[in-house]
């Protein structure tokens, strides 16, 4: 099945299994987290599994690609780095913040690694730090991150 087929099948799947006078039929955007295979398919699994309920980007490359910002109510399909859909959250809240004022609780809502907030800076930091370069800016303590809390409102049923 072509995939964007599939993500419409997995989309049409998520509003059936509401009740009728609940069904949304709003738009969705269809995404996957991080920038390779193993990071796409781990956090991905992670949001699945109801361990991740948070996650960033740079503010940078909301700018850089004209994109509006996330926000609260929006529907989200995540899929694998292949595009396979996986999941639906639903955005429940985005803030901007400096990277050095992320707190401990956001480290640990995006569910990566021990989950603490020394790990995420370090994560982060080796993360966004090759963007900012490629976007012609400079990493630092203030860079300006979209901080994304969300919800898992559907995936796909065990069979």
């Amino acid at each position: 099945m072509e995939l964007k087929a599939e993500v419409e099948t997995f989309w049409q799947d998520y509003v059936d299994s509401l009740p009728p006078g609940q069904r949304k039929t709003d738009s969705y955007t269809a995404w996957y987290f991080g920038n390779n295979p193993r990071l796409a398919n781990e956090l991905g699994g992670l949001v699945t599994q109801g361990t991740k309920t948070a996650t960033c980007s740079l503010l940078y490359e909301y700018e850089e690609e004209g994109e509006s910002l996330p926000e609260a109510g929006q529907l989200s399909i995540i899929t694998d780095y292949d595009g396979h859909p996986l999941c639906i959250i639903e955005t429940v809240e985005v803030q901007l913040l400096p990277y050095n004022q992320v707190p401990a609780q956001f480290a640990w809502e995006e569910g990566e690694g021990d989950r603490s907030l020394e790990y995420w800076r370090q994560a982060h930091w080796n993360y966004f730090s090759p963007i900012c370069t490629a976007l012609g800016r400079e990493a630092s303590e203030d860079m300006p991150l979209v901080c994304e809390r969300f919800r898992l409102v559907y995936r796909r049923p065990n069979k």
